[in-house]
C-alpha cells in the first residue's frame, strides 16, 4: 500500500521541488518574494517556469493555466498547452517567464458591477508566488490574481492579499511597541471546515431543483429527520466511507491538509475540516477543496451539495472560519497563556479584536450574505444574523477586572472527574464552547460561523483583517504618542472593553430573547442579504476599506451590485424552476391522482352504493390544494414578469425580498402539503426520505 507520506503534495510545486529544481540562488530570491514581499526578478521567474515545466510534463502534463478567482463565486481557468513549433514541423515544449508571470484572458464576461463595458474585453492574471502551483487533470495550475486593464481588481485573491498586508502592517507596529524586533512579518491563518451534503446521482437526475439551483425548492419532511441525533458523529456509512477515503487521496495529493472527516447532525450531512494555513493559501485550498469534493462524488455515483440549505427542516451547511494571526517567529498573537491577565500584548489583540468586531458588524454580517446563507441563519440550527462575540467565562472575567480596576483572582485549572478508576483524569478547559455564536473565541483563535458552505472565505477574512487592521492602526496612533507606555496601554484596554462590551454574549444564541436583547444593545440584525449588503457603501466602511489600500471606492461601490445581482439572479432562477416544476410536474401528478381518485370512487358508488367518505374528502382536499398551487404558481408568475421590468439593483433586491420570496414560499407551502397526500407511486421525483436516507 502507497504511504500518505510519499504521495502528499506529490502534484503541488512546494519548496521540496523548489529546492530540488532551482538554483539556490533562484530558489533564495523567490523565498524572499514569498516570505517578504520583494519584487520578484523576471530572470528568476524564467527560470522558475522552466523548471516548473519540466516538473509538470515529468508528471503528465500537457497545459498550463492561470487559475483565478473571479467575483461569479467560483474558480475560472483557461488552458494552453506547452507545445510551440519547431523549425522542422515538429513542437518543442516551451513556457516562459513572462507566461508565468502574466496572462490575458477575456475578462467582458466576469462579474464587474460596472468597472467594465462589456465590449471592453481585455483581463490580466498576474502569478501570486506565495500560493504553490499544482497539477490537477493533466494541467499545470498556477494561482493568480485577477484585474482589469485598468487596474481595478476583478477577484477575490487580490483585496485578500491587501487585507493580509494592511494587517501586516499595523500589527507590526504594535509589536515594536512591546519591544519585539525580531518579528520581520504577521499573516492571519484560517483553518476552515467545510459541511456538506451526499445524494444519490441517479436520484438528483430526477430533480429539477437540484440541477439547477443546488436545493430542493420542493420538498415535504420525511417521518424521521434529525429528531435522533443518530447521525450526528455516527458510524459512517460504507459507499459514505469510500468517498472520504478517495476525497482524502485526491486532496493529499495537492497538498491540501484534510485532516477531520465525520457525519454532521442531518441525515446525508458530513463535514471535512482541514489543519490551518496562511489566509491566501487556505483560501485557494478551499476553493480546490469544493471542486475535488464535486467530482469526487461522481466517481461514486453521488452528488455532493454545497448548497447552505439544500433541505428544508434539517440543518443547513457552513463553513467555521477559524482565524487567527501571528508571527514569522511561531508566536499566536491570540493565545492568552497560563495568565491571560498579566498578557498584556494578548490583551490589547483582543481588544482590538472586540472593537473591530462591534465597529464593523455590518462589514462582518455582509462579508457572509448570500441568498443561500439567508435560508440558513439564524433557523435555530446557526448563528442569527446578529453579530456578537462569545469570549467564555475566564476571558469575560478577566476583562471585567480591568473594566472595574480591580486585581483578576484567576482560576484553578480543576481535574474531571468520571467517578471510574480505570479513566484518565484530565483538566477542564477554562471555558465551555458556544455553537449558538456567530464569532468565538475558541482558545487560540476565533471561530466565525457564520460562513455559508458555498462562500468563498475569502470575503468574510477580507473585512475582518481590515477592520482589526483599522483597530490596531488607532491603537497604534495613540500609544506611540505616549509619554507612559505602560499607564496609556492599561487605559486604552480599559477603555475599548467599556465602550465595546455590548458585542459580547455568552449566552444562547438561538434564544429569542437574546434578539430583543441585541436590539436594546444597539446591536445591529441585518436578517437577509437585501438589507445587508448596500451597508458596504456606508461612509464609515467606504473611508476604512480605500484608507488601507483594501478596495478603491468604484471597487467598494461594484461589489456591491455584483453581490446584489448575484442575490437576485439566484432567486430568480428559483423562481422560474419552481413554476415550471409546479406546472410541468407537480400539479399534473396531483391532478392525476386526484382525476383516478375520484374515477375509483365514481366506479365503487356505482357498484355498492357506498359512502367513500374518506376517498370524496380526499378528492376534495386535493382539488383544493391543486387550485392553491395554480394560484400561487400564477402569482409567483407575476412576481418574476415584474422582476425583469426593475433595472436599479437595490430596488430589485427589495422586491426579490419583499415579494418574490414570500410567493415562492406560498407555492411550496401548498405543494408540500399535496406531496403528503399523494399516492408514492404519483409523485414524479424522489422525495426526501429517498434523497436523504438513500446514500
Amino acid at each position: 500500500m502507497e504511504k500518505i507520506t510519499e504521495y502528499f503534495g506529490s502534484m503541488v510545486f512546494d519548496e521540496r521541488v523548489m529546492k530540488a529544481t532551482l538554483s539556490e540562488k533562484v530558489y533564495k530570491s523567490l523565498k524572499r518574494t514569498i516570505d517578504r514581499g520583494v519584487p520578484l526578478d523576471i530572470s528568476v521567474a524564467d527560470a522558475v517556469a522552466a523548471a516548473m515545466k519540466d516538473w509538470a510534463i515529468e508528471l503528465g502534463a500537457t497545459h498550463y493555466t492561470h487559475w483565478f478567482q473571479p467575483m461569479t463565486g467560483v474558480t475560472a481557468e483557461k488552458h494552453d498547452s506547452f507545445i510551440s513549433p519547431a523549425p522542422d514541423g515538429r513542437v518543442i515544449m516551451e513556457f516562459s517567464g513572462k507566461e508565468l508571470v502574466k496572462g490575458e484572458p477575456d475578462a467582458s464576461s466576469f462579474p464587474s458591477g460596472g468597472l467594465r463595458a462589456t465590449f471592453e474585453a481585455r483581463g490580466y492574471t498576474a502569478w501570486d508566488p506565495t500560493s504553490y502551483a499544482f497539477i490537477k487533470d493533466g494541467t499545470l495550475y498556477i494561482p493568480t490574481a485577477f484585474c482589469s486593464y485598468t487596474g481595478e481588481a476583478l477577484d477575490k485573491k487580490v483585496p485578500l492579499l491587501r487585507s493580509m498586508e494592511a494587517l501586516n502592517k499595523q500589527a507590526m507596529r504594535i509589536l515594536k511597541l512591546f519591544g519585539n524586533d525580531k518579528v520581520r512579518s504577521v499573516k492571519t491563518s484560517v483553518g476552515p471546515e467545510q459541511e456538506y451534503f451526499l445524494v444519490d446521482r441517479e436520484m438528483w437526475k430526477k430533480r429539477k431543483d437540484l440541477i439547477m439551483t443546488g436545493r430542493t425548492l420542493f420538498g415535504a419532511m420525511p417521518p424521521k429527520g434529525q429528531e435522533m441525533d443518530d447521525h450526528y458523529f455516527g458510524s459512517i456509512k460504507p459507499r459514505v466511507a469510500e468517498y472520504m477515503a478517495d476525497l482524502d487521496k485526491e486532496l493529499w495529493k495537492l497538498g491540501i491538509l484534510a485532516k477531520t472527516k465525520h457525519n454532521e447532525v442531518a441525515p446525508a450531512q458530513h463535514e471535512l475540516a482541514p489543519i490551518y494555513d496562511t489566509t491566501n493559501i487556505a483560501a485557494d485550498h478551499n476553493q480546490l477543496t469544493m471542486e475535488v469534493m464535486q467530482k469526487v462524488a461522481l466517481r461514486h455515483n453521488l452528488v455532493c451539495l454545497l448548497h447552505e440549505k439544500p433541505f428544508a427542516g434539517v440543518n443547513g451547511s457552513g463553513k467555521h472560519n477559524n482565524w487567527s494571526i501571528s508571527t514569522d517567529q511561531g508566536e499566536n498573537l491570540l493565545s492568552p497563556g497560563e495568565t491571560p491577565a498579566e498578557n498584556a500584548q494578548f490583551l490589547l489583540f483582543l481588544a482590538a479584536v472586540i472593537k473591530a468586531v462591534d465597529d464593523y458588524q455590518d462589514l462582518l454580517r455582509l462579508s457572509v450574505a448570500t441568498a443561500g446563507n439567508d435560508h440558513r441563519l439564524g433557523a435555530n440550527e446557526a448563528p442569527p444574523a446578529v453579530i456578537s462575540i462569545f469570549l467564555g467565562d475566564e476571558l469575560t472575567a478577566v476583562l471585567d477586572a480591568i473594566e472595574a480596576d480591580k486585581p483578576y483572582g484567576g482560576t484553578k485549572k480543576e481535574k474531571m472527574q468520571l467517578g471510574v478508576d480505570v479513566l484518565p483524569k484530565f483538566s477542564k478547559d477554562s471555558t465551555d464552547r458556544n455553537r449558538t455564536s456567530p464569532f468565538a473565541f475558541t482558545g487560540n483563535k476565533f471561530e466565525f460561523r457564520m460562513l455559508g458552505s458555498s462562500n468563498s472565505i475569502s470575503c468574510a477574512n477580507i473585512h475582518l483583517n481590515a477592520a482589526v487592521a483599522e483597530v490596531l492602526k488607532q491603537f497604534a496612533d495613540k500609544l506611540e504618542k505616549a509619554k507612559d507606555f505602560n499607564k496609556a496601554l492599561h487605559d486604552l484596554i480599559k477603555k475599548t472593553i467599556k465602550d465595546h462590551k455590548r458585542i459580547i454574549f455568552n449566552g444562547n444564541g438561538y434564544d429569542d430573547a437574546w434578539i430583543k436583547e441585541a436590539e436594546k444593545r444597539g446591536l445591529m440584525n441585518l436578517k437577509t442579504t437585501a438589507d445587508a449588503m448596500p451597508h458596504i457603501c456606508d461612509k464609515k466602511n467606504v473611508d476604512m476599506l480605500t484608507s488601507h489600500g483594501i478596495f478603491t471606492e468604484a471597487e467598494i461601490y461594484s461589489r456591491r451590485d455584483i453581490m446584489l445581482e448575484n442575490y437576485v439572479k439566484t432567486v430568480n432562477i428559483e423562481a422560474v424552476t419552481m413554476t415550471d416544476m409546479a406546472r410541468k410536474e407537480i400539479i399534473p401528478a396531483v391532478a392525476k391522482f386526484a382525476a383516478d381518485t375520484a374515477s375509483a370512487v365514481a366506479v365503487k358508488k356505482s357498484v355498492s352504493k357506498a359512502a367513500c367518505k374518506y376517498e370524496t374528502k380526499l378528492v376534495t382536499d386535493l382539488s383544493e390544494l391543486i387550485d392553491a398551487m395554480d394560484s400561487a404558481t400564477t402569482e409567483l408568475e407575476d412576481a418574476i414578469a415584474k422582476f425583469k421590468g426593475i433595472t436599479e439593483i437595490i430596488k430589485a433586491s427589495e422586491f426579490v425580498r419583499d415579494t418574490m420570496i414570500p410567493a415562492m414560499d406560498k407555492l411550496r407551502s401548498a405543494a408540500d402539503k399535496a406531496e403528503t397526500m399523494t399516492a408514492e407511486d404519483y409523485y414524479p421525483f424522489p422525495t426526501y426520505d429517498k434523497l436523504l436516507f438513500g446514500v
